[in-house]
């Protein structure tokens, strides 16, 4: 059961210092509602209060899950030109009863186009967090086809509290089905699929732990990437060395990844600390009056109900980037794939899974100063390996793995470590498929450019792994790929080895 509450957004999502930002609530019987708004990272950083903002209720609209809430602004924020780039916490608090209650928004101060106030640019997963959000109704898990952006978020995909079971990797070995995590979820009142997606998960430990090494981070949102393409224009002083993609990371539209891939292109650096990375292809529609788009399109499974399939548009469709209609595999970009991993320690997906890689070329730049040697065990402290996993297709050659590249991997990429995984069956899924619906592995084999139907192509996609690799782009660019969702897991004080590759990776790489 909700608890009531405040409930908000903000919109635009994004803004640069000296911009204005709408702060939309709906708060039980119109009573005043507290505010506070802080930068968060290594550092909780307060930027306004208001301790009793005057707000009117509004009811949440049927359909608010696909066209928004609709909601009037309580107010307008003035951006100050001191705000750095970052997230932005806002925290709502109302006193109902005697009790305070309180819920969250966000927005995030992007840097200026062409002036960069970092080496490293961090985009936001936010594509991920809205897919998954089913505040008002539907997300894209449930039965919906087009998410709104203007909603509040559900709780836990903003802030989670402290306790066993936070995590939806599974910590304790084994527990196919996941009852710590299950129990959280419950116990805290959060969205059922708070575990998969949202800021607490994987950019927060991420940026507290790289803002407390020194790390100079500026931060966007995956929209930003399709409306301000000129954001990686470089590399040169101009731009940035460094583009990072952290956590689940999983929903990309076309013109977000013909901004990176340009990047990459160009001779940026790009990490992929990172899982289930541009694994399916989305589009952003219905643009406001202030320029950003207000709806997150995706039909996956349903992907010939896709206004743009078996058009001129096919290119947009929908579905997964490797499914043949697209013909642009992910790999291309990331150097690994979803449909070539699956999962690690997460219901019945090895469920006793070590939660890290198996070292395979120690002698990489990645290793120096970690004492890693051939056939060690990388991240299993803080299981870096957990979740959602990305791999390739790959062959032994005198005892080590070689990726064969028939599946879009460039061919210089180098597997540094792996660890298995799989996708879900019919009888392995946490969230079984109807009757008349493939199993994931089943949709994923049929959908593949070299797949098919029948059980030996099924087989041929039941065998994943985490792969942690890198390659060079033609034009220069350095690619290093975690190959999981949970690396940044492994920057929380249990995984000192994941901790120094991670310093090598943006020492070398954050250059300009």
């Amino acid at each position: 059961m909700a608890f009531e509450t405040v409930h908000g957004y903000c919109w635009p999502q994004s803004v640069v210092a000296g911009g204005r930002v709408g702060l939309h609530l709906s708060s039980p019987g119109g009573r005043p509602v507290s505010v506070e708004i802080a930068r968060v990272g290594w550092q909780r950083d307060v930027v306004l209060r208001d301790p009793a903002l005057a707000t009117d209720f509004h009811e949440t609209p049927e359909g608010a899950d696909r066209s928004g809430c609709g909601w009037p602004a309580a107010c307008t924020l003035d951006v100050e030109r001191s705000w750095r780039s970052g997230y932005y916490e806002v925290v709502l608090e109302v006193e109902i009863d005697g009790k305070r209650r309180r819920s969250h928004a966000f927005f995030v101060v992007r840097p200026e186009p062409g002036a960069p106030t970092a080496d490293i640019l961090l985009a936001l997963s936010t594509n991920t967090w809205h897919a998954y959000n089913d505040f008002g109704g539907h997300n894209l898990y449930t039965g919906g086809t087009a998410v709104s952006l203007q909603r509040p978020m559900s709780p836990g995909y903003l802030f989670k509290p402290p306790g066993a079971g936070r995590r939806v990797t599974t910590m304790q070995v084994p527990d196919p089905q996941m009852t710590a995590h299950v129990g959280y979820l419950r116990l805290n009142h959060l969205s059922p699929y708070a575990g998969s997606a949202g800021w607490p998960d994987w950019e927060l430990p991420f940026l507290q732990w790289a803002e407390r090494e020194g790390y100079a981070i500026d931060v966007v949102t995956n929209a930003d990437l399709e409306d301000h393409p000129q954001l990686l224009g470089g590399p040169g002083d101009d731009s940035y060395a460094l583009y990072l993609s952290v956590g689940h990371d999983e929903y990309w539209s076309r013109p977000m990844r013909d901004t990176v891939e340009g990047f990459i292109g160009r001779g940026g650096h790009a990490a992929f600390l990172s899982g289930n990375t541009a694994f399916w292809q989305v589009r952003l529609e219905d643009p406001t009056p202030e320029g950003p788009a207000r709806t997150l399109v995706g039909y996956k499974g349903s992907f010939k109900q896709d206004p743009v399939y078996e058009t001129e548009r096919v290119g947009e469709l929908t579905s997964m980037w490797s499914d043949r209609l697209i013909g642009r595999p992910e790999n291309h970009m990331t150097g690994v794939s979803f449909a070539r991993g699956g999962y690690h320690r997460i219901g019945k997906r090895a469920t006793r899974g070590a939660g890290g890689y198996t070292v395979h070329r120690p002698d990489h730049w990645l290793f120096e100063g970690t004492g890693i040697g051939y056939g060690d065990l990388l991240g299993a402290g803080g299981t870096a390996v957990g979740y959602e996993c990305d791999g390739c297709d790959f062959d032994y050659r005198d005892g080590l793995p070689v990726a064969t590249g028939v599946d879009g991997t460039p061919a210089d990429f180098t597997i540094l470590g792996t660890a298995p995984a799989a996708h879900f069956t019919r009888e392995t899924a946490t969230r079984p498929p109807a009757p008349h619906e493939p199993s994931e592995v089943e949709f994923i084999a049929a959908r593949m450019i070299d797949g098919g139907r029948t059980p030996a192509d099924v087989e041929r996609f039941s065998h994943g792994h985490a792969v942690f690799g890198s390659y060079r782009s033609a034009g220069g660019g350095v690619v290093v790929t975690s190959g999981s969702t949970d690396w940044a897991h492994g920057l929380t004080g249990r995984d000192p080895e994941v901790e120094q590759i991670t310093r090598n990776l943006l020492d070398r790489l954050s250059r300009r």
